[in-house]
């Protein structure tokens, strides 16, 4: 795969699905997740409509630069309002995001999850040259008061996994059970391939701790997303017990002209079912990009 300088001391590692001419899609993924967290089918799907479509390792996991130096966070600073207390924040990975996006060489239609929407949101508004549509799925705006996760949910996000392979993967599996659309099957075999794969190409907790104030850290988007002038779709389960629907509804009402896909059973996860009707409302976006 290749590999991208994106900004200062941060290189990240990138997969490039589709004609190299095609219009630009970039993926974004969430807290801790490498991009074998965006299924390479769902890829091909979305490459196979006419895009060319990238998926990456944000900063921090996978193959991406590691921020060793910054260390571990001080998570009772964060949790009083520090933002200074986190290595780096929401914003420095959006810079990210728009640093590949001038390696690869066009404006680009971004599309996040979970962390990957706070991620999309902030590149949107802090690079709005490089962006020709935002899709934000199962996110929020980063108002406290809205999409507050179920209880309980947080504490297994963000419970330490065992060091042993064996034993975090099945920790892994059952945080996402917890997680997982109750309206569709939970392909366990599909995620212990996945979850795998991710700790043998990387297991770093530090890194992803770094990620965790990140998101801890981040500010109220709200009235700056209410300056986009792109098209955007915010995508959102219905069941969701992690970023629950009040913060897909507030990121909808934020932007303006977003339109608003509230999915049944969906939780938060994508499950294989779904895929066809994601990549309509991405595509659809960014069809609504070209004709504007």
């Amino acid at each position: 795969m290749p590999r991208a300088k994106v900004t200062t001391g941060v290189e990240l590692e990138y997969e490039t699905f589709g004609e190299a001419s095609a219009p630009l899609i970039v993926l974004v993924m969430g807290f801790g997740q490498q991009l074998l967290s965006w299924d390479a089918e769902l890829c091909t799907g979305l490459a196979a409509r006419g895009f060319r479509v990238v998926r990456f390792d944000n900063r921090d996991v996978g193959l991406s630069t590691k921020l060793e130096s910054a260390g571990l966070p001080d998570f009772a600073k964060v949790m009083a309002g520090d933002r200074s207390a986190a290595p780096y924040g929401i914003e420095e990975m959006a810079d990210d995001v728009a640093g590949l996006i001038e390696v690869l060489g066009a404006p680009a239609h971004i599309v996040g999850v979970s962390m990957g929407g706070f991620i999309v949101q902030e590149t949107a508004i802090r690079h709005p040259a490089r962006v020709r549509s935002v899709t934000s799925i199962m996110s929020s705006t980063g108002e406290r008061a809205v999409g507050r996760p179920k209880p309980g949910i947080a504490a297994l996000l963000f419970s330490p996994a065992p060091s042993e392979r064996g034993e975090a993967i099945d920790h892994f599996v059952e945080v996402w059970r917890a997680f997982s659309s109750p309206g569709f099957p939970f392909d366990e075999a599909r995620l212990r391939q996945r979850l795998a794969a991710s700790w043998d190409r990387d297991h770093d907790p530090i890194g992803v701790a770094r990620h965790a104030a990140a998101v801890l850290s981040q500010r109220d988007r709200t009235a700056d997303l209410g300056k986009l002038r792109m098209p955007a779709a915010v995508i959102h389960g219905a069941d969701d017990p992690l970023i629950t629907v009040s913060g897909g509804e507030a990121t909808a009402r934020a932007i303006p002209g977003a339109s608003f896909h509230l999915i049944p059973g969906m939780g938060h996860d994508l499950p294989a079912e779904l895929w066809p009707e994601l990549q309509n409302v991405i595509v659809d976006t960014c069809v609504d990009t070209a004709q504007r």
